[in-house]
């Protein structure tokens, strides 16, 4: 589980997001965007302006599920996430934040 990012090179734009299975969720992102369906339509207009080659899906953090403090691991990856945003947005980033389906 973690927080990624999927870059557009071109414009440097982050889309941040989380997930409890980190792996299901990227290739779910790569496979909406591929068939034109994602959920995010900026996202997806960006995707189809450019090609493939200009967007990086990347982990941004892991967090082990050993680390999670308490019973609900989706707040833990939410206050992730929004550092994640902040640290982004303070190295001049543009950053949206995807909705999360974990």
């Amino acid at each position: 589980m973690g927080v990624y990012g999927i870059r557009n090179s071109r414009d440097d734009t982050v889309f941040v997001g989380f997930s409890t299975d980190l792996p299901a969720r990227l290739n779910r992102h790569k496979a909406e965007l591929k068939f034109g369906g994602h959920r995010n339509p900026e996202l997806q207009g960006l995707w189809n302006s450019y090609d493939e080659s200009s967007f990086e899906l990347e982990a941004l953090e892991l967090l082990d599920p050993q680390d999670i403090t308490g019973t609900r691991p989706e707040e833990e990856l939410r206050l992730l996430a929004e550092m994640w945003i902040q640290k982004l947005e303070a190295a001049g980033k543009s950053v949206i934040f995807l909705q999360s389906h974990v």
